[in-house]
């Protein structure tokens, strides 16, 4: 392998990796702050997905016009998805886990069924857009243009969330409710009203994940059983609840594929990543990054 291929190699899958982070890390939001592991987290990017392509062919705007409001409108439906459903699930007194599991699980299920009967199983893309199906040439590298931008948005996004995090009333409400959320109230912080929040960020975080990636793949009802294992086993990789870990574990995932691609075969590409992982889970069952 020449030193041009390795380079090119290594940064298509540091840009992908960063992506996979971005959709990882609503994940580990949600696991972190609730012990909820949402298994419809890849229909809420089959939503964002398609979201975005119905506002382009709407309105007529460039994708990248479009990311916030996408990005809004799934915080609205992750909020809207725990007060309406997952706010009841955590009530129940008995098999309190196996509900949850399957309260999401059938989410899941519900919201593929209705794009497949609403929306048709056909695939779709968007057409032309100012990145889409463009890259560009860094030393002789070709890098493609939606992943690169998609790279700086994830980059831009995690510098917000460690700014959110460390710097806000809001950030220090959501760890103490990490760390405990039994006490939080003795100290006056709303519980209910910070798991609705952090519902709301972790879909908005699937969101502009979708959006990025609805600009170079197709939209079609179980688009996000594409993706939903690559998630997984990065938030596993990074360590449950660590959303630093996401980003780190994202970014291994991505070269670890894309080099499984080059050294196996482009349909062998995931072989890679689930070697990795289970060598992980053997020699740190928690993760990388992960405390439990």
């Amino acid at each position: 392998m020449s030193l041009e291929l390795l380079l090119q190699v290594l940064l298509s899958g540091l840009l992908m990796g960063m992506i996979y982070a971005l959709m990882a890390s609503g994940l580990s939001l949600i696991f972190g702050l609730m012990d909820v592991v949402n298994f419809a987290h890849g229909e809420f990017l089959m939503v964002a997905m398609y979201l975005m392509f119905g506002l382009v062919v709407l309105t007529g705007l460039d994708p990248l016009l479009l990311w916030p409001i996408v990005t809004v409108c799934l915080f609205a439906f992750g909020a809207a998805v725990y007060l309406g459903v997952v706010r009841h699930a955590l009530r129940a007194k008995t098999n309190r886990g196996m509900v949850q599991v399957f309260t999401t699980f059938g989410l899941g299920l519900v919201l593929m069924g209705l794009a497949q009967s609403l929306l048709s199983p056909d695939y779709r893309s968007i057409g032309d857009s100012w990145i889409g199906g463009k890259s560009v040439s860094l030393l002789g590298i070709y890098l493609p243009l939606p992943q690169l931008v998609g790279g700086i948005a994830s980059i831009a996004t995690f510098s917000i969330i460690w700014l959110m995090i460390t710097r806000t009333d809001f950030g220090k409400a959501l760890e103490a409710t990490r760390e405990d959320a039994g006490a939080v109230a003795l100290v006056g912080i709303n519980k209910d009203l910070i798991f609705t929040l952090g519902w709301g960020g972790g879909a908005a975080l699937v969101g502009l994940a979708g959006s990025i990636i609805a600009i170079f793949f197709y939209v079609y009802p179980s688009v996000g059983t594409s993706f939903i294992l690559i998630a997984f086993v990065t938030v596993a990789l990074g360590g449950f609840g660590s959303i630093y870990g996401a980003l780190a574990a994202g970014v291994i995932v991505g070269v670890v594929e894309a080099f499984s691609a080059v050294l196996l075969s482009p349909a062998l590409k995931s072989l890679g990543v689930y070697a990795v992982y289970l060598a992980v889970v053997v020699l740190r069952p928690r993760g990388l990054f992960g405390s439990m």
